[in-house]
């Protein structure tokens, strides 16, 4: 996974990578060192993570804001 992809996903997320490691229970200093020169590349799971992250987020806050509406009360 590329650096710039992972920041992205990060971004859609609402994290950073302080948030991420604490939230995957991993070194900040480890994940603020993917995607660097001459260390390790972003894991190939950190891409599927996010992107179900995302996506439960969403689904999360459309719950809610039907909920919120009224609608199936």
């Amino acid at each position: 996974m590329e650096l710039d992809l992972f920041k992205k996903l990060l971004k859609d997320a609402g994290l950073n990578k302080r948030t991420f490691a604490e939230f995957v229970d991993i070194p900040h200093g480890t994940v603020n060192n993917w995607g660097s020169k001459d260390k390790p590349p972003v894991p190939n799971w950190v891409e599927k993570f996010l992107i179900m992250y995302v996506e439960n987020k969403k689904c999360k806050d459309l719950k809610q804001m039907i909920k919120d509406s009224g609608v199936c009360e």
